[in-house]
Formats: C-alpha cells, sequence, structure tokens
C-alpha cells in the first residue's frame, strides 16, 4: 500500500500487487493489470503515465497527477508529496526508481544547494488559478488576483457593482469590470468622468430664433419686442398689435415685422408717433392760391377765397370789412357793416360745443345790442347763447360729421330808445367742417 498527500488531505490508494510484475516461471502469457504495460526490455510490467498519453485527462481548471495503476484530477494547487514506504515485505518487488525524490524543504519550497528556495507555481503553471485571474507569486505559495471591476469570492471572480457606491452625480451604469457615468440631458460629463456640469445649448446653436438664454439644465427661448413665441417654443411670430386694439393710432395703424406704425390722412402729420396734426399748408406754402386771394387754413386741406369779398351795394373798407353807406337807399334794410371770418372745426364734436364768440367792437351809450343767426342755418345746426350786451356765443347744437362748409351771417341790432335810434352789423363766418374727429 502507497499513500499521497494532496495539500494538506492524505489520500491513500491501494496498489496491485506489485509495482513491476515479473512474470512467473508458470507464466505463458505478457499480461498486465489495468494501468500498467509489458516492458520487453525489463520484462515487467511498467506503469502507464495516463496524464501524458490521454489527451485532457483533466478537464477545466483541474491538473492531472500519474499515479500508479491510474492518475489522480486534483486542483492545480494541489502538491503531491510521497509517504514513506511501509517496510519491506518479504515477496514485494518495488522499483526503487518509482519513489518520489525526498524533498526536506517545507511545501512551496525545493532544494539548491545547501538551501532551500521559493517555487515559482505561476511560471511552473502549478496553479489553480482561472484564466480570468491573474497569478501572483509569493514566498512558499501564490495567490490568484482578480481584475480590476472584480472581487474574489471562493475561487470564483464576481463583479463589483460601483453604481452602489453612487460614484455618479446623475446616472451610474454598470458593466462587467467597471462602470461609467452619464449625465440629464442639458449637462455633459466633467473632466473626472463622473461629475455632471451645465451645458451651454446657447454656445452651441440652441434652435431659438432669435433669444437664447442659458439656464441650469436647460435653456429658454424669448424673442424681441414685437414677436411672441411661437408653440414650439423656439420660433418668433409677429404681434399684429393693429389687431389688438383701434386706439393705438389716431387715424389708421400699420402693422409691420416686430412693430407697428401710424399713418395719417393727406392733410395731416404725425404728431410724435400715434397723434395726427393738420398741415398748414398756408404757412408751409403748400398751396395754390393766386395773388388776388386768400389762404385760409382748414383741417385736412385748404381754401383760397377772394381778397374782396363786398357786393353792391357794400364797398370794401378794409380787407375783410364791407360797409354798406347809409346814403344809399338800399342800404336801409341791410346791416350797416359785414366783416368776413373764417374758422375750421373738427368733426364729431361733442355737443352743446361753444365754437365762436362775438364781441362788439363799437358801444353806443344807452343802446341795447342782441345778437341772432341772421342767415346760413337752414338745418338748426346751431344758435346763439348771448353772454352780455356786448358779446354772445356761438353754439353747435347737433354733431357734424365733415367734409361740410357753412356760411353763417351772425347779426348784432343795436337800439337806442332814447333817441329811437336803430342800428345793425353783421359778421358773415365761414365755418369747415374737417373729415375726421382730429
Amino acid at each position: 500500500m502507497r499513500g499521497v498527500c494532496v495539500s494538506i488531505l492524505c489520500v491513500s490508494v491501494i496498489l496491485r500487487s506489485a509495482i513491476s510484475q515479473p512474470p512467473t516461471e508458470s507464466d505463458t502469457y505478457t499480461e498486465c493489470t489495468d494501468g500498467y504495460q509489458w516492458d520487453s526490455q525489463t520484462q515487467h510490467c511498467k506503469d502507464i503515465n495516463e496524464c501524458e498519453t490521454i489527451p485532457e485527462a483533466c478537464k477545466g481548471e483541474m491538473k492531472c497527477f500519474n499515479h500508479y495503476g491510474g492518475y489522480l484530477c486534483l486542483p492545480r494547487s494541489a502538491s503531491v508529496i510521497p509517504a514513506q514506504d511501509p517496510p519491506s515485505q518479504p515477496g514485494t518487488n518495488l522499483e526503487s526508481t518509482a519513489r518520489e525524490p525526498f524533498n526536506p524543504c517545507p511545501l512551496g519550497y525545493e532544494p539548491q544547494g545547501d538551501s532551500c528556495v521559493d517555487v515559482n507555481e505561476c511560471e511552473r503553471d502549478e496553479h489553480d488559478c482561472q484564466p480570468s485571474q491573474q497569478c501572483i507569486n509569493t514566498p512558499g505559495a501564490f495567490t490568484c488576483q482578480c481584475p480590476d471591476g472584480y472581487r474574489k469570492v471562493g475561487t470564483e471572480c464576481i463583479d463589483i457593482d460601483e453604481c452602489r457606491y453612487r460614484y455618479c452625480q446623475h446616472r451610474c451604469v454598470n458593466v462587467p469590470g467597471s462602470f461609467s457615468c452619464q449625465c440629464e440631458p442639458g449637462f455633459q460629463l466633467a473632466g473626472n468622468n463622473r461629475s455632471c456640469i451645465d451645458v451651454n445649448e446657447c454656445d452651441m446653436g440652441a434652435p431659438c430664433q432669435q433669444r437664447c438664454y442659458n439656464t441650469y439644465g436647460t435653456f429658454l427661448c424669448r424673442c424681441d419686442q414685437g414677436y411672441e413665441l411661437g408653440p414650439d417654443g423656439f420660433a418668433c411670430n409677429d404681434i399684429d398689435e393693429c389687431s389688438y386694439s383701434s386706439y393705438l393710432c389716431q387715424f389708421q395703424c400699420v402693422n409691420e415685422p416686430g412693430k407697428f406704425s401710424c399713418q395719417c390722412p393727406e392733410g395731416y402729420q404725425l404728431l410724435g408717433t400715434r397723434l395726427c396734426q393738420d398741415i398748414n399748408e398756408c404757412e408751409t406754402g403748400e398751396h395754390q392760391c393766386t395773388e388776388g386771394q386768400t389762404c385760409v387754413n382748414i383741417h385736412g386741406a385748404y381754401q383760397c377765397v377772394d381778397t374782396n369779398l363786398c357786393q353792391d351795394p357794400y364797398i370794401q373798407i378794409t380787407d375783410n370789412r364791407c360797409v354798406c353807406p347809409v346814403t344809399k337807399p338800399a342800404c336801409r334794410d341791410l346791416p350797416f357793416s359785414i366783416v368776413h371770418r373764417y374758422m375750421s372745426i373738427t368733426s364729431e364734436r361733442s355737443v352743446p360745443s361753444d365754437i365762436f364768440q362775438i364781441q362788439a367792437t363799437s358801444v353806443y351809450p344807452g343802446a341795447y345790442n342782441t345778437f341772432r343767426i341772421r342767415s346760413g342755418d337752414d338745418n338748426g345746426d346751431f344758435y346763439i347763447r348771448q353772454i352780455n350786451n356786448i358779446s354772445a356765443m356761438l353754439v353747435l347744437a347737433r354733431a357734424v360729421t365733415g367734409p361740410l362748409e357753412y356760411t353763417l351771417d351772425l347779426e348784432m341790432v343795436s337800439v337806442n330808445p332814447l333817441l329811437s335810434y336803430q342800428t345793425s352789423s353783421a359778421l358773415r363766418l365761414s365755418i369747415y367742417v374737417g373729415p375726421y374727429a382730429f
């Protein structure tokens, strides 16, 4: 019987009757037991080394160890130490060549001269490390080291889930032997590949049509004045300010890209940005009146009136005053004098509205003055409100819309009862009603 020790475990193997078996005188065959073969030179049965004759005798991480009459599949870290032979028994013929050499050194060492040196199991491939592991020689032994990102559990290397340790600021993706960090939209990995920093989308071609404002993790699109942000949050659409209110412009609102402008009708000009002001063509010289005419400015236009408006039996005293001499019989029932005046008013004035004040220029002692509309108010659009003995107010009684023209004769009648004297004078007022309320 012969024993072998595997690491600290000793295994006893019962051998056949002999390691080498010489034939007896009565043997007529050269047959050997299982695990042996006949050696014609020595005329003995010789052990078969199955570790050499059988391809891949041991699978996986196991190592093949030849043994008398067979073989053993043991871990690569195992060592076979031959046990001392039991005392020789008569009739037993064991070859001395089958004995393992005696090793006086500790496990993991071998003799070299007078000393023991470490055995490098990694170089000799006498280790049981798995293919994925790295064999590292140590004094008297060796260790199996797992790659980075793995930890050893028993003899196996298990992947370390680094994501459990929250190495990443945002998202962690575990992969075999490692991990990777990912950032939420609007961020990018910093140089340490773990932290996330904001991405300035405005500098990277954000799809804002006009203005882009970077914010933490995202961005905002804004529009210039006069535009509004579209439903997609990127495009800017023109605002039609004119459709929002009819009071933006005094006359007409014109929408333009990003803004609006106000326009005025012919004969008017913009006052500021929204109001319309009448152009005084008589002052600017933009009229076509002749030398014998007087230019009268009215709302939105002008009128050319003749300088001499006096009709028989009146004679002209000044540019706008005509007198009817008392010596002429035709002047008896007519006002003594007629003064021509011109004025312009806007359409749609609120009523009643004071529009013109009449003032007596000559006052006689003891005379009583009364004022009336002598002619021109066929529709009753005006009336006279007397203020005192020498003045009265012409009042617009009904709202009117131009363009219209009135010629009113406003008469002041003076009566002196003490002297039995009565006279009158008239003011011929031409009123032009403009086409607009401005």
